[in-house]
């Protein structure tokens, strides 16, 4: 069990830098060059939400020195609006432009593109919620070890 799931781990971070390469490869042939795959990903993330940045580090899709650079990257490019909190000066509230918007519709056609190519090479729905429910099953155990310390 060990060797499989040390290969388990190391597919995980494989499978992300694949997909920011896909994401990569979408913006060059729509020819976008103000956005990058990770920040991509961010507005994806945040979608059609108001939402407070402090939110994303929380859910653990990024690392908070990473979300203020390409929040601020992303806002001089005009894909956020920013704003301070009037009740918690130290919060900023974002949401994403018309033209973050239009950009998120792209990544959606992306992945539907995508979905319906894995469809055609034989992998199910079935097949996608069964890896679903391994990955957070390891999410899970993640969790409770930083949680909760040593098993």
């Amino acid at each position: 069990m060990q060797k499989e799931y040390l290969e388990l781990t190391r597919h995980i971070e494989r499978m992300h830098r694949r997909f920011l390469d896909v994401l990569r490869a979408e913006l060059v042939r729509l020819d976008i060059k103000d956005v990058n795959a990770v920040q991509a990903l961010l507005l994806a993330n945040i979608g059609g939400d108001e939402i407070i940045i402090r939110d994303l580090v929380e859910r653990g899709y990024y690392q908070g020195s990473n979300v203020s650079y390409n929040i601020k990257k992303m806002a001089e490019a005009g894909l956020i609006e920013h704003e301070r909190s009037e009740h918690d000066r130290r919060s900023v509230r974002i949401k994403l432009t018309q033209k973050a918007i239009d950009l998120c519709a792209r990544v959606k056609d992306l992945e539907a593109r995508l979905a319906a190519e894995m469809e055609e090479r034989g992998v199910t729905a079935e097949d996608i919620e069964n890896s679903i429910k391994v990955l957070k099953r390891v999410e899970r155990t993640w969790a409770d070890y930083i949680r909760y310390g040593e098993f």
